[in-house]
Formats: structure tokens, sequence, C-alpha cells
């Protein structure tokens, strides 16, 4: 009896000692923290309400910034799709992983951050909008949009062939992002989850919910809806992203391409008429006639109106519309957000769960009269950045440094407990999540901008960018330097590059930024590189 009690003794002890070391070894496992990266497309910092509450309420979105940290100077390497997102995946700029626009393509053999994860042990996952390549590399499973892909009845790749799925893009995205984390997550391992919508994107359609309440609502001018440009350069002045002139008036503002012919507005080419019609052949019957019931109004109140307005008047008409529909886009956002947020809550997954929102750059909502982005300029170069990790990133906690779509991937792998690959040129942003600014040591970020001739037509230039400054060179067909003081000239109307009261800082900044082409390995030779390659794509001539 004694021995089988020693026996018994000894084999409870061994039993409770290979117990404690499996969960212990278990632990030691999910000390690495899950990652859910948030992206939107387009989705410009003002029309979050972490930032400002002027144009939308964004309470979803916010609760990131209210259990973590904002960033309030984030910014891009290059405000493009697909160049933003090449950039935030391989932790390099545009010049190195040759994606400096939507055309040119990615580089292959360049590693990216999904990838060692995966290596590392992490389960990876993607779904939503890439915007480039079929075949994500590191992922586990994606079901991603073909191109730009669709609001309505989207079209999806995935590694076991193409599918459509019926109904809203954002609602479906967030129902494959939870059908995963129900069914298809491996609970003994981190995870590594890439959240992407195609919202805000144009030619923002929004979900029946929200265009029955956004077209009813009257939204706030900018106070430079109708600058003149008086104070900037060549490339400001030629731009071709102006609400009045370049927004188009059906596929944008949501008048059938039929009223409009009859009104007599022309549409470049006829795209926006093109356009239209291929989003609105998309809809089932029942959705044509939930649209119809609410723009066919618009449309009658508009075929009486357009015929008596001058420009101003159109150009005011234009950025309501715009509003109405865009910000009906991230209404769906930020309600999806919150499914998200709720789900990571009521599954015991927030805890050790690094949740990151942000955009792919930021976008222009009238301010200077235009759309769209491209521009170093503020509401184009800043994006979106909020960042939670309950008990690692103080609550409702503020930073003002300058870090960019360039430091993600280093930050993650840091937080992965990875080393980060010598060729990656980002800054881990761990210093600043731990509540440390004093070991963040980076105070003044690169800019570089390619695709002219192009879409908007916004000119080839490069620059670097301060807490205090912001200097740009516009070159190719101009040879053109602009300064403009962000502190005294927050909306940026006044170049001061030839002022004397501003030589030292010029003088001071172009050598700053000749050395911060160096380190990035970029120069002129490469922007003669990149300037041939359009030469030889027919889009430069001679």
């Amino acid at each position: 009896m004694k021995n089988l009690i020693k026996v018994t003794t000894v084999f409870s002890f061994a039993a409770m000692l290979s117990l404690m070391f499996s969960c212990k070894a278990k632990e030691t496992k999910q000390e690495r923290p899950n990652i859910v990266f948030i992206m939107s497309d387009d989705h410009a910092y003002q029309a979050i309400s972490a930032y400002s509450d002027k144009l939308i309420e964004t309470p979803n979105i916010d609760r990131i910034a209210d259990e973590g940290m904002l960033f309030t100077n984030a910014s891009v390497t290059n405000s493009i799709c697909a160049p933003s997102r090449a950039t935030i995946l391989t932790g390099k700029h545009t010049h190195i992983h040759g994606k400096v626009d939507n055309v040119f393509p990615f580089d292959t053999t360049n590693v990216t951050f999904p990838q060692i994860l995966h290596e590392n042990g992490y389960q990876t996952a993607m779904f939503g909008k890439l915007h480039f390549g079929n075949n994500p590399k590191g992922f586990d499973e994606f079901k991603i949009l073909p191109g730009q892909g669709d609001y309505y009845n989207p079209r999806f790749i995935t590694d076991k062939g193409d599918t459509t799925i019926m109904g809203y893009v954002t609602d479906i995205i967030t129902d494959l992002t939870i059908d995963w984390f129900d069914n298809r997550r491996e609970e003994d391992k981190p995870f590594m989850l890439f959240y992407l919508h195609k919202a805000p994107h144009r030619e923002w359609l929004p979900a029946p919910r929200h265009y029955k309440e956004f077209t009813k609502r009257t939204f706030p001018e900018p106070e430079t809806l109708f600058d003149d440009y008086a104070g900037r350069g060549t490339a400001a002045k030629e731009a071709e992203m102006n609400l009045l002139k370049h927004m188009t008036v059906s596929a944008d503002n949501k008048i059938y391409p039929q009223l409009a012919k009859d009104l007599g507005i022309e549409e470049m080419s006829e795209w926006g008429f093109r356009v239209f019609k291929s989003k609105y052949n998309r809809f089932t019957e029942e959705q044509k006639k939930e649209w119809d019931a609410v723009y066919g109004p618009i449309n009658e109140e508009f075929s009486e109106l357009y015929p008596n307005m001058n420009d101003s008047a159109y150009m005011r008409w234009k950025y309501q519309r715009y509003m109405q529909d865009y910000l009906g886009c991230i209404a769906a956002v930020d309600e999806n957000v919150g499914r998200v947020l709720d789900y990571l809550d009521e599954n015991g997954l927030s805890e050790n769960t690094i949740v990151v929102y942000t955009s792919d750059q930021g976008f222009y909502l009238g301010e200077h009269g235009w759309f769209d982005k491209r521009f170093i300029y503020e509401e184009s170069f800043k994006t979106p950045l909020l960042i939670k990790w309950p008990e690692k990133v103080q609550p409702g906690s503020v930073t003002d440094e300058m870090v960019q779509n360039l430091d993600f991937a280093q930050t993650f792998l840091e937080a992965a407990g990875i080393e980060a690959p010598e060729d990656m040129q980002g800054e881990s942003l761990m210093p600043l999540l731990a509540g440390q600014p004093e070991k963040w040591k980076r105070d003044a970020v690169y800019y570089h901008y390619y695709e002219y001739p192009g879409f908007h037509m916004v000119k080839c230039h490069y620059g670097i960018v301060t807490k205090d400054y912001k200097l740009a060179h516009f070159y190719y067909d101009i040879d053109e330097w602009e300064l403009y003081d962000r502190k005294n000239d927050p909306m940026e109307l006044n170049n001061v590059y030839n002022d004397p009261d501003y030589q030292d800082v010029v003088k001071e900044l172009t050598e700053k930024l000749k050395e911060t082409r160096k380190k990035y390995k970029d120069s002129k030779e490469l922007d003669q590189y990149y300037i041939q390659k359009y030469k030889d794509r027919g889009l430069i001539k001679e």
C-alpha cells in the first residue's frame, strides 16, 4: 500500500510538473502579441472624430485612440494607394521596392513582414483590399478584391479560386474576418490579421442605411474651398483634382448619365458616364429600387437647379454631394470596426492584441478646392494612425512625433520579438508606444511622388518634413522649390522659399534633404531612371 501511495504521489507530482510546464510553454507562446491591422482606403484624418468632429462622429474608430495612442503627425512616403501598401509590407521606400505608382510592378523578391511573422509561427490572414498582386506572400488564407474592387456584390480572389459575394463590401469584409476568427483561427498560435477596407475610395457608394441618412445632411465648407493657389507654385495651379472642374457629375456625384447629357454637361471621354453605368449595373433589382428611391429625387432637384447655377453655386453643390457619399461610406467602416473590436473584447482577445487603424494615405475633403491626394501638402501627406495595446500603451495618449507607414514592419517585428532585416528603412514605433519618447530619434521624414504625367496631373516631387517646416522640390518639366511654415501657416497658403526671413531654414533643410536622400538611397540618377520608364510607357513625349 505504501508503495502504491508513493507511486501515486510521484505520478501526481510528475503530472503536476508536466501540466505546469505545459501551461508555461503555452503562456510563453501567447506572450507574443496578436496583431489586427485595420486599413481603409483614402480615409482622411479630418474624417475621424478623434482628430476632429467637424464632419462626422466615428465612435468605434475613436475607441482605439481612447484605449491607446493617437498619432497627430503620421504620414506616408508616397501618397498613392499601391505604393503605400507596398511600403507598409516591406518597410522600404517606393524607389527601393519598385512600386512607385499603381502601374509599375512590385519587386516580388522583396521580403514582407507577414512572411517573416509566418515563418516565426504566426497564423496569418488577409481580407479586403490589397490593390496589387493576386497572391499575397506569407498568408495562410486570403480573400482580396481584384484591383479597386466593387462596393456592391463584389468579386473576391481567394487561394481556392474566385468568388462573388452578394451584399455591401464593408459588411462582407467584416463577415469574412469574423468567420475566420470563429472557424479557422488556431488558438495555440499568435495571429496577424490584415482587415482592409475598400471604403471610402472613389466613387463613394454608401450602403442604403447610410445614403438614406447622409444625403439629407449638410456639411461645413473648408475655409480654402475657393483657393486660387496664388501663394503656391505651378504644381498646385496645374493639378487636375478640382471639385468644380475635375469631379465627374455622374460617377462621383451620382447624376444619371442621360440627365447629365440632357443638361449639356460634358464628361472627359465620357469616363464618368461609363463608370456610373458599370457600378449601377452591378446592383440587383432590389438594390436599384432602393438606390433610385433616394438618388432619383436628388437628380430631379438637380435638373431644376443646374440651369441657374453659377460656378460658385455648382462648386458648393458638388462639395455637399461629395461629402454626403464619402462620409456615408465611412459610417459603414466605423460600424464594422466596432463589430471587430467587440468580437475581440467578447472573446478574451483584446488584452494581448495590438490593434492598428490607419489609411493608405490622406485625402482632400474640399480643402484648396480639391479631392484625391498625391501631394506632399498636409491633407494628402498626413494619414490617420491610432494604435492600442492594453497594458503596453497608455490609454488616451497622444504623440506628435514624425512617424510614417514606413515604420509598421519593424514595429510589428519588434513587438513579436523578431529581429528586422537590415535592409528595412523604417524605425520601430515601440519607444513611443511604451511611453519613452526620449528614445525616438527621428526629427524629419522623407517623401517622394512619381506619377506624372498621370491621373490628376500632380507633378513629380520629393521633400522633407519636420514638425515645423516642409521643403519640397518639384521637378521634371519644372524646377521649383517650395517651403511652408507648418506652425504659422497650417493651411499652406504661402510658399516662403524665397522669403529673406526664411533663408537660414532653407539652407538647413536643403542640406538635411540631401543627407536624407542619401540615407534612403534615393538620387537624381533614380529620378531620371523612373522618368525614362515613363517615356518608355509612352506617357512622356520627347
